[in-house]
């Protein structure tokens, strides 16, 4: 095993540090409270090539690995977390689905543009009473006259105000269950479509989060995007890549918390001593690093997983556990250090402790993650229909 990074590697988060600490950075606190999303900044990612992290070169993308796409995620939610988890929604989900599901001439069309940031991207999956549960899908496709007509409504969709283009999930066989869900690639402007409600969050403000409504909404035939009736069964694959990029971002949160708070304990004075001097502050501070480094192994194990084509359904679900509760923790324990002043909008952990909490939530809360994992263990893990092995001794 290599634990190093190669010089491109080294060279990638140089390059997103530079970018996020000049041009995200001073304007973090103003994007917060007035929940703008900065949509030139975001699409400079897109000159960045961090838009087209994991899509080949002829399709406009840099063709980077998972790995160098883990690096760059960490370093974007180690300044602002609300761009990277934008940025996280535009690559791995809306434009990777059409990567992975879309036909040649729907990633020719719009892979290019979203990998370079002239357009940005949202998915549209979860409804009020569907979350985890694929069954609760109420939006309905309907085939008419060569087309397709969308009614309901999407909740909780990340850049859905400011997306130029949806992947929108809806259901076109109600008897097939999780096998009748398709997904469809639905343009903005198009008549019957249109952002609803801009949720007012705790955190990740500065990121747009939707309610998407579709009223009589026509497609045509071609925007149905894989084949019918596996809209949920692609999202799900797509969600296994999509869950590495939030590991990531956890880790980019941890990460700027822990620096945030390692800085503060080495200037704060109490006692006449730094408190970094303290041992329960340097118990705190090892605990927060050690974690922090189990879970960015983690998701880089993931993440080169994927890069080698095996299966991550459970190295991924682990990697998005450890790392969104492990960050949960840092950014308590780095306000804790603050004390008072970690409770105040003057210092970055506080914006830290309020975004990090949709690490635990979005694309698959803890809980998820744990059934997922708790399914692949055993049946991996089961023994072999061996009837000498399994008989039951005689009394």
């Amino acid at each position: 095993m290599n634990f190093e990074f190669s010089e491109e590697q080294k060279q990638l988060r140089k390059a997103i540090r530079e970018f996020a600490e000049a041009e995200i950075k001073p304007h973090v606190m103003e994007w917060d409270e007035t929940q703008h999303f900065p949509e030139d900044v975001f699409r400079q990612l897109g000159h960045l090539g961090m838009l087209g992290a994991v899509f080949p070169e002829e399709l406009g993308g840099t063709g980077y690995s998972y790995v160098d796409y883990s690096i760059a995620m960490e370093e974007l939610a180690r300044v602002d977390p609300s761009i990277a988890l934008s940025a996280a929604a535009h690559i791995s989900l809306c434009t990777n689905h059409i990567y992975l599901a879309g036909n040649e001439e729907q990633k020719h069309r719009y892979i290019p543009k979203l990998a370079s940031g002239e357009w940005i991207g949202s998915w549209a999956l979860t409804e009020p009473e569907s979350g985890s549960d694929a069954g609760g899908t109420h939006t309905r496709a309907v085939f008419e006259d060569g087309n397709w007509v969308l009614n309901g409504s999407k909740t909780f969709t990340t850049n859905g105000e400011v997306a130029d283009i949806c992947v929108v999930m809806a259901v076109t066989d109600r008897a097939a269950s999780s096998h009748g869900i398709s997904a469809f690639l639905v343009e903005k402007g198009t008549p019957g479509f249109r952002p609803g409600k801009k949720e007012n969050k705790l955190g990740m403000r500065c990121s747009p989060t939707n309610e998407m409504i579709l009223s009589d909404c026509r497609v045509p035939a071609s925007q149905l995007c894989g084949k019918q009736g596996e809209g949920f069964v692609d999202a799900l694959r797509i969600l296994d890549g999509g869950r590495i990029s939030i590991a990531a971002l956890a880790v980019g949160i941890a990460q700027g918390a822990y620096e945030a708070a390692l800085g503060y304990s080495q200037q704060r004075k109490q006692f006449g001593r730094f408190i970094s001097e303290f041992q329960a502050i340097q118990h705190k501070l090892a605990d927060m690093a050690t974690q922090i480094d189990a879970a960015r192994l983690l998701t880089l194990r993931a993440a080169s997983m994927k890069d080698n084509g095996k299966n991550v359904n459970k190295e991924s679900s682990m990697a998005k556990l450890h790392s969104s509760e492990t960050a949960v923790m840092v950014a308590n324990e780095a306000l804790q250090i603050h004390g008072g002043y970690g409770f105040i909008k003057d210092y970055p952990v506080e914006k830290f402790y309020r975004d990090v909490k949709l690490c635990t939530i979005g694309e698959g809360t803890s809980e998820i993650q744990r059934l997922v994992i708790a399914r692949q263990i055993l049946k991996n893990d089961q023994p072999k229909n061996d009837p000498a092995k399994n008989a039951r001794p005689h009394d």
